[in-house]
């Protein structure tokens, strides 16, 4: 701040003294030019006006335009982020973080960088994503506001997550709620909950997982409000369908999509509807034709709210598991192949998912050849995924097709690596 007062008081030709006169002395104008003393917002108002210059210019170093200039792209990028367009975002906070007018704003640049992590992490790239949201949590500690701190780890958790890396996804959360003294619960650490709650379940940790549950319920309704209430509510009903608890399941999940529906955001809600459908198609799998009729309300409802393009595709993807239940294989196959042909930059889980629902499909409609080829394709990335519950269920859900189009030796295989998963 000292020396951009110090160069713009220069190009105006003008002594420290004529600066200074009459309401300041020049001597204090030499300790704030040099760095020894910090101007009050008075003082650095009148510099402003003296030097005929913003006083955004003066505190950031950027112009009251260039400042505009900024806010509007970061605005266009959480724009194309809230439409689905993760590419187009992640291209605008990459360019903003590139422009030096953010080096004096930390607010914004944070702004900017976890943006950045989001979008890429919508875009598949996890390691990327892990690197940034590290590095704000490294870099900038002390300018980081409590919900933003909040926000990163929840980020952080679910990264690890999907990534497979259940330790870290447990630990990050661990470290905010997991003191001797649990902080006042709020929305924010709610969501958070929600995170370790995820990784519980996605570990086997079933018990840990079911009494983490009635804590959270217990918080959201203490806190009462919506969003805390839904989180909960939606967290119950996967732990109980996990536990094989289909029928108690439905309350909850039922009970969350009807908080949703009363005040949440319409495009949440349709994200919620295509949840809510693949968790009935797990415990009434006998109604496939009423959850088949919710799947297509709610794919387009996702289409004309320019969605993200993963919650499409799982749509897309419980809509073939519905045909599936259904008897409609060459339906199911439309759905699937659709999601195939978009899978290049998605993230690794959702690929094999794709691929093993693709071969499920291609072995009711009798194509043992394409059908192997496609299996093949989803253990090759089942390889390379941690041994996991969810990936448990799918080798189990590999072997039970690959039985069953005739390829033994593999179907054993994958039984086994089942097995493995869950540590037999």
């Amino acid at each position: 701040m000292g020396q951009r007062i110090k160069t713009v008081r220069r190009q105006r030709g003008l002594s420290q003294a004529q600066l200074a006169h009459p309401e300041l002395s020049d001597s204090y104008v030499s300790l704030i030019e040099s760095g020894k003393r910090t101007p009050t917002p008075a003082v650095l108002e009148l510099l402003a006006e003296k030097l005929d210059c913003s006083l955004t210019y003066l505190i950031n170093g950027v112009t009251a335009e260039q400042m505009q200039e900024i806010e509007l792209g970061l605005g266009y990028a959480r724009l194309a982020m809230e439409n689905g367009e993760v590419g187009e975002a992640r291209t605008r906070y990459a360019e903003l973080l590139a422009d030096s007018g953010l080096a004096g704003l930390p607010q914004l640049r944070q702004d900017a960088e976890y943006g950045l992590a989001l979008a890429t992490e919508a875009c598949g790239d996890l390691d990327g994503a892990l690197a940034l949201l590290n590095g704000l949590r490294e870099n900038d500690p002390a300018t980081m506001t409590p919900d933003r701190h909040v926000a990163v780890a929840v980020a952080l958790s679910r990264c690890y997550r999907e990534q497979g890396d259940l330790a870290q996804a447990v630990n990050v959360v661990e470290q905010i709620l997991g003191g001797a003294v649990r902080p006042a619960w709020n929305d924010g650490l709610m969501r958070l909950g929600g995170q370790l709650l995820a990784a519980y379940i996605e570990r086997g940790d079933l018990l840990r997982a079911r009494q983490f549950s009635d804590e959270l319920l217990a918080a959201a309704e203490a806190l009462g409000t919506p969003q805390a209430l839904t989180l909960a509510h939606w967290g119950a009903a996967i732990v109980l369908v996990e536990n094989g608890h289909g029928d108690e399941a439905v309350a909850h999940v039922e009970r969350a999509l009807a908080i949703q529906s009363e005040y949440g955001d319409p495009r949440r809600l349709a994200t919620l509807g295509g949840d809510y459908a693949q968790v009935m198609l797990t415990a009434r799998p006998m109604q496939a034709g009423a959850w088949r009729e919710l799947l297509t309300k709610v794919e387009k409802e996702l289409s004309e709210s320019y969605a993200n393009p993963m919650a499409k595709m799982r749509c897309a993807m419980n809509l073939a598991r519905a045909e599936l239940l259904l008897g409609n294989p060459h339906r199911a196959g439309e759905h699937i192949k659709a999601v195939c042909d978009m899978l290049d930059g998605m993230p690794r889980m959702l690929q094999m998912e794709a691929r093993l629902l693709y071969g499920q499909t291609l072995a009711e409609l009798h194509g043992q050849e394409q059908a192997l080829h496609e299996l093949e394709a989803a253990t090759e990335a089942l390889d390379q995924l941690p041994a996991t519950r969810s990936t448990a269920h799918s080798w189990l859900t590999a072997a039970r097709v690959l039985e069953r189009i005739d390829a033994p030796d593999r179907s054993v295989d994958a039984y086994k690596r089942a097995l493995a998963c869950v540590g037999l």
